[in-house]
C-alpha cells in the first residue's frame, strides 16, 4: 500500500523522520527494507527531551511538523484565517493523509522490537523534567494542546479546524514559536535565526527610572495596537537598563504578537533583506540595535539612515526600531567638525550629516547614571529580592566600597554587588 502524497506539507524539518515513520506505519516497504525501529524510537526520544513532549510522541512530532511548517496556506491562515478556495481544497487533502497516519496506534510497532515494550512506553511517555532544551514551557504547552485536539479530531474536517485555529491564534513556524530572534548570514543571504534562551526580565525587575519605562510602554502599546509609533532611541550611561527595558518590553508583549530581531552594524545592509521577510507576517517585529555608535570612518550607519526615513522602499507598517547607545550623537565628531577653518569648504553640512540619523528616531530616552541614594535603594530592593538579610547600614557600606572599585553607580554594579554577596552566604 502506498502513502498519499502530500501537497502542501512537504520537507518538513526532520523530513527524513517522517518518511520513515510513515513506513513503518503504513507498510510501504518489504520487511528487509524497513527502517531501523530502535534508531527512530530513540530519535523519538531526542525529541522530547528537546522540546519537553509528553504523552503520545507520536502525536507530538506530527504537531510539531505543523505547527513549525510555513506554507501558503499555513502563513494565510495566520494572517486572515481559513477563507477557502483552492488552497484550503488542497490543504484538506493533505489533512486527509495527516488524519489517517494521527489514527495510526505506534504500539502495534511493538512487534519490530521483540521482547521490549519501548513503542507502547512511547505512547503514554512521561517527561522527566517540566523544562526543555529549546521552547519555553509556555510554547511546549501550545504544541502538547494542538496534539491532544487533533487526536480528538473525528473526521478530517474538524481535524483542519484544529491547524487552521492554532494557526490564527498562536501563528506559524519560527515567528509562531519564538519571541526572539538573530541574523545569520549564509552564502550572502540573511536568514533570520531563532534564540532560544531569552533572559526572562520584565520591567518591574528594573528598579528606578520609572518616566523612560513609561515613555517607551506608551510607545510599544501604541505600536502593538496598530497605531502610528516611533522608532526609540534608548541612550544614556553604561549599565543603567537600556538593553534590559527593551528585553523586558519583548516579554511583556510577547503574547500580544510582538517578536524581536537583534541586528549588529555589520549586518545593517541586509536590513531590506530582513524586511522583506517579515512584513507580510502577522506579528509587530523591533528592530533591535545594541549599542549602537559609529566611528568616523564607518559608513553603515547611511543603510540605517535609509530605513528608518529616505530611502525609496517604504519601512512595513509592522516594524520598529529600538536602539541603545552610550552616544547622544551616534556618530564620532570631532571638533574640527564645527571649526570654521575646516578642509571641508561646507563645514555644516558634515555636522549635519552626522546629526541625521538622531532625528531620524521619534523617540529618544535618557537613562542617567543613579546618584547615590538611587544607588542605595537599587541594592536595597535587590537585596530584599534575594532573601539577603543584613543591617541596611552594612549593606550599604559594603555596596559603596563595590562600587568604587567596579565600575561606579549603576543598576549594573548593584547587581553584581548582590551577585558578589549572595555567593559569600
Amino acid at each position: 500500500m502506498n502513502t498519499p502524497q502530500l501537497i502542501i506539507y512537504r520537507n518538513f524539518r526532520y523530513q527524513q523522520l517522517y518518511d520513515n515513520m510513515v513506513q513503518l506505519l503504513w507498510g510501504t516497504r518489504e520487511q528487509d527494507e524497513i527502517p531501523d525501529p530502535y534508531i527512530l524510537a530513540n530519535q523519538l526520544i531526542e525529541l522530547a527531551a528537546e522540546y519537553g513532549f509528553e504523552g503520545n510522541l507520536w502525536h507530538c512530532f506530527l504537531a510539531l511538523c505543523l505547527a513549525n511548517h510555513e506554507n501558503a496556506y499555513s502563513i494565510s491562515c495566520e494572517i486572515r484565517g481559513d477563507q477557502g478556495g483552492t488552497l484550503s481544497t488542497l490543504a484538506r487533502q493533505d489533512f486527509a493523509v495527516l488524519w489517517q497516519l494521527y489514527k495510526k496506534d505506534i504500539r502495534v510497532l511493538d512487534k519490530l522490537t521483540p521482547g521490549s515494550c519501548v513503542w507502547s512506553e512511547l505512547s503514554c511517555f512521561r517527561t522527566f523534567g517540566e523544562s526543555s532544551r529549546i521552547f519555553n514551557r509556555r510554547i511546549r504547552n501550545r504544541i502538547l494542546e494542538l496534539s491532544v485536539s487533533l487526536a480528538q479530531a473525528e473526521d478530517v474536517e474538524s481535524f483542519a479546524r484544529g491547524v487552521s485555529g492554532f494557526y490564527k491564534e498562536f501563528g506559524v513556524g519560527k515567528f509562531g514559536l519564538n519571541k526572539a530572534f538573530r541574523i545569520i548570514e549564509d552564502r550572502h543571504r540573511a536568514v533570520i535565526e531563532p534564540i532560544v534562551n531569552v533572559e526572562h526580565v520584565y520591567l518591574k525587575d528594573i528598579i528606578g527610572y520609572e518616566l523612560q519605562k513609561q515613555k517607551l510602554i506608551e510607545n510599544t502599546e501604541r505600536f502593538i495596537q496598530g497605531k502610528p509609533a516611533n522608532n526609540v532611541l534608548l541612550f544614556g550611561d553604561a549599565g543603567t537598563g537600556k538593553s534590559s527595558s527593551i528585553k523586558a518590553v519583548l516579554n511583556e508583549y510577547y503574547d500580544r504578537g510582538l517578536r524581536i530581531i537583534e541586528v549588529y552594524k555589520h549586518q545593517f545592509h541586509s536590513l531590506s533583506s530582513i524586511l522583506e521577510q517579515i512584513q507580510d507576517r502577522n506579528y509587530r517585529f523591533i528592530i533591535y540595535m545594541d549599542d549602537l555608535s559609529f566611528e568616523e570612518s564607518e559608513l553603515e550607519y547611511k543603510y540605517l539612515k535609509a530605513i528608518i526615513e529616505g530611502g525609496l522602499g517604504r519601512r512595513p507598517g509592522n516594524v520598529l526600531i529600538y536602539a541603545t547607545s552610550n552616544r547622544r550623537h551616534l556618530i564620532r565628531e570631532k571638533f574640527s567638525d564645527k571649526r570654521e577653518l575646516d578642509d571641508e569648504l561646507h563645514v555644516n553640512d558634515t555636522v549635519q550629516e552626522k546629526l541625521s540619523l538622531v532625528a531620524r528616531f521619534g523617540v529618544t530616552i535618557y537613562y542617567g547614571s543613579p546618584d547615590k541614594k538611587e544607588f542605595q535603594n537599587i541594592v536595597r530592593v535587590l537585596a530584599e529580592r534575594h532573601g539577603i538579610h543584613m543591617p541596611l547600614e552594612e549593606l550599604y557600606q559594603e555596596a559603596n566600597k563595590w562600587e568604587l572599585y567596579h565600575g561606579g553607580l549603576s543598576g549594573r554594579t548593584a547587581v553584581q554587588f548582590i551577585t558578589h554577596i549572595s555567593g559569600d552566604r
